[in-house]
Formats: C-alpha cells, structure tokens, sequence
C-alpha cells in the first residue's frame, strides 16, 4: 500500500499522553514557562477556549513557546545563553471543565522575524481539540504594546481582525492579561499556515 494515512481528530488519549498529571501521571511540560527568579517583567496569561456555538471546550490542550525577556529563545538555533536556566520557552495547558487555561511567565523581548524586521513580543500558540485534524496555530500579541504597529506578520492581518490575536490587562488582576480563543463563529480566532 502507498500513500499517506489520512489525518485523524485528536483521539481520547490525549491528556493522558500529554497532559497525565490528572491521570496520576508526572507532567513532563507545565502551565508555567518562567520561574519566579526568571528576568522579565512576569506575568499570567489566563482565557478560555471556544466552539463554533460559543460553547467552552474542557477538552482542548494549549501550547505555547516564546521568547525571554531579551528576545532569546531556548533553542540551539538561537546561539545566545540564555540569562537563567529556569527559563524553559514552553508551556503547556490543558482546558478544565469550564474552557479554562493559563500560563505563568514573562512578557518575551522583540524577536528578528525571517526577513530581518523586528516583531513585536509576541507568543505562538499551538491548539488541539477534538475534531481538529491538525493542530491551530495562532499567536498572541499585547494590546498595550506600541511595537504592534510596525510588527509585519501582524500587519499581514486585516485591522478589523487584529483585535482576536491581542491579550488584554485585566483591570481586576494586576500581572494577568486574558486572551480567548474562539475557534469559529462570529469571534474566531486568527490562525495562521503552519
């Protein structure tokens, strides 16, 4: 037989595989990218995930990976040491019953984008679901940031949908900005090409 084996929705194994600390499992990857003596100014991102109906999903499983405070990533290819080893870059976060989800981190430097610009701090976002085939991708950005106005992949987005990509302070919780992800309907989320 040749050729591909078609794509499949995200299975029921999924938080045991990936997300087990419910399970009884050790987490290999937590909610929290930074550690409290990590530079930076720290922050909590907090929001809950979506369907096309506006109703929450308690099964969906976040992603996200990001630069430091400095714009370096914890990745060889960077080639940069890192300021603290606490620093890991990635996260990730199942949703609880109610849509929920958050990650314990630092507000990322400005990072070189492919052709050299300057992006503004920014964080990638990867999302499963079920029935999801592929994973989403998507990014989130910081409302109160001036470097928005010049980032380029950011610009890519038409202006009327640039406000589902930004993570907004909550006034109530000082150190926490909401970001929710619609995945259809009305709201939906931008999500980006792989």
């Amino acid at each position: 037989m040749s050729g591909r084996t078609p794509s499949q929705t995200v299975g029921p194994f999924l938080h045991v595989g990936l997300a087990p600390a419910p399970f009884g499992f050790r987490e290999i990857f937590s909610p929290t990218v930074a550690d409290a003596g990590v530079a930076g100014t720290h922050i909590r991102i907090e929001g809950r995930v979506f369907d096309g109906e506006g109703t929450p999903l308690p099964d969906a499983m976040l992603e996200i990976w990001q630069a430091d405070s400095e714009g370096r990533y914890t990745h060889p290819a960077d080639g940069r040491p890192l300021a603290s080893n606490s620093f890991r870059g990635f996260g990730r976060c199942p949703t609880a019953k109610d849509g929920g989800y958050q990650f314990a981190t630092v507000i990322p430097g400005t990072v070189a984008g492919p052709d050299g610009k300057t992006q503004a701090p920014h964080i990638n976002v990867g999302l499963f679901s079920r029935g999801i085939l592929k994973r989403l991708f998507t990014r989130i950005y910081f409302a109160d940031n001036p470097a928005n106005a010049t980032d380029p992949v950011l610009a890519l987005v038409p202006a009327g949908r640039r406000d589902t990509l930004m993570a907004k302070p909550d006034p109530a919780k000082p150190g926490v900005y909401r970001f929710d992800i619609h995945i259809q309907g009305d709201n939906e989320t931008v999500f980006f090409d792989a």
